[in-house]
Order: structure tokens, then C-alpha cells, then sequence
């Protein structure tokens, strides 16, 4: 007899007969689904595309990114270009500014030149040609006061040249007039200012004249007869005191 293990009761030999013997789990095989087969190769197929779809947006991008640094690098060297036409007319405008500097200092040159001439313009005064014949002959010619006195002369044989002042000129006469001597010999030899005497050309500024009206220039030749060419002129240089012989 077997206890009943639920009951807790003998179980009768009879009964234990009945009781099948052990026998292993059968073995299920599943019938292949051909849906899910379809479903994964399409999944598959979906990943090739989107495999291939991205592939293509990376060629695009990567193609976008060359377009875009081939623009930037035309427009690097567009700029660059701009920037060397830029130096250039830099350049080019730095030159005539220089031109235009030097001009303009050259410009400033005249007008400070014109404003002196305008203060101080010089004068002609003689150039007439004149002919001497002998030593008693002479020139003579008033300098004006208040201006410097630019003598220049040229002559065709030894000439004798004085600047006197009134007292000198006077006893030159007086000495013409009592027969002392000729007319080149009393006017050089009686008291002068300045003098060059023997020479054939002269180009002295004499400037006593400037505060003092009491001058003459006189010329004479020793003999002979000689061809005088003046260019004197005279340039306006009032002093601001009294000078020379009228101090």
C-alpha cells in the first residue's frame, strides 16, 4: 500500500497499477513564418536604402562643401585682387600727392617771390646804347633814392666809372671849368663815392641811395671813341634811416 500523498490515505495496489509510466516532452517544430521572413528582408532592403540614402547626402554634403570652398577661395582671390588694385591706386595717388606737394611748394616759391617783387619791384632805369667820342665827353645818370642802385655796363674799349654824391659832382665841374684837365680826368679824379676806372664792363649794386637822395653815376672815356651798353636798373629798398653821404 502507497500513502496518498493529498490524502494522506493508503492507495491499494490496484490502483497503483494504473499510474502511467514517465514519458519525455514531444518536440514542437514551428511552421516558418513566411510574413516575418518578408518582414526582415524588407527591413534589410529599408537599411540598404537608408544605408545608401545617407551615403548620397554625404556625397552632397561633401559636393556642398567643395562648391562652397572653391566660391570662398575665388572670392579669397577676387579680394586679394581688389586689394592689389587698391595698393596700386594707393600707389599711384601717394606719386600725385608728391607731384601735387612738390607743385604746390614750387607754387608757394612764386607767390612769395611775387609778394617780395610786389614790396621791393625792381626798375628799369638805362639801356639806351651811347657813343663816346674823346675824354670830354660824358654820361651821367641820377641814382634815385630809395631803391638800390644795380649798375651793369658793357663797353667796346677801356671806359672810367664813378658814383659821386653832389659835392664830389660839383668840384668835378669846377675843375672842367678852370681847365684843371679834361672832362674823364676832373669827374674820376675829384672825389668820388666809388669808382672803376680802365675797364670794359661793370656790375656793381650800390646800395647808399636807399635813405639818402645825393647821388650820380657818371662815365667818361680816356680817348677814342667807345660804345657804351647800359642795363642799369633799380630796385625799391626805402632804409629806415638816412644813409650814405646824408647821414
Amino acid at each position: 500500500m502507497t500513502s496518498d500523498a493529498s490524502r494522506g490515505e493508503i492507495m491499494a495496489a490496484g490502483q497503483m497499477d494504473e499510474i502511467s509510466p514517465y514519458e519525455p516532452a514531444p518536440h514542437v517544430y514551428t511552421r516558418p513564418n513566411p510574413i516575418g521572413r518578408f518582414l526582415g528582408g524588407l527591413s534589410r532592403r529599408w537599411f540598404t536604402v537608408a544605408l545608401a540614402a545617407g551615403l548620397l547626402v554625404s556625397a552632397a554634403g561633401i559636393g556642398l562643401l567643395y562648391v562652397d570652398d572653391t566660391n570662398n577661395q575665388a572670392r579669397v582671390n577676387s579680394l586679394t585682387l581688389q586689394n592689389e588694385s587698391l595698393t596700386g591706386r594707393a600707389q599711384s595717388l601717394n606719386d600725385q600727392l608728391t607731384v601735387t606737394q612738390h607743385q604746390l611748394d614750387v607754387s608757394r616759391g612764386q607767390v612769395t617771390q611775387l609778394e617780395t617783387e610786389l614790396e621791393h619791384p625792381t626798375l628799369g632805369i638805362w639801356n639806351t646804347q651811347e657813343t663816346l667820342h674823346g675824354p670830354n665827353e660824358w654820361l651821367s645818370s641820377t641814382v634815385p633814392d630809395t631803391f638800390t642802385y644795380h649798375l651793369k655796363l658793357k663797353s667796346t674799349a677801356p671806359m672810367d666809372v664813378s658814383i659821386l654824391n653832389t659835392d664830389q659832382f660839383r668840384s668835378a665841374i669846377v675843375c672842367m671849368y678852370d681847365g684843371q684837365g679834361s672832362a674823364d680826368y676832373c669827374l674820376h679824379r675829384s672825389g668820388a663815392t666809388w669808382g672803376s676806372l680802365g675797364v670794359t664792363s661793370v656790375n656793381y649794386d650800390f646800395p647808399l641811395a636807399e635813405g639818402c637822395a645825393a647821388y650820380l653815376a657818371v662815365i667818361s672815356v680816356p680817348g677814342g671813341t667807345v660804345t657804351i651798353t647800359p642795363d642799369v636798373t633799380a630796385t625799391y629798398a626805402p632804409a629806415t634811416t638816412a644813409t650814405g653821404t646824408c647821414k
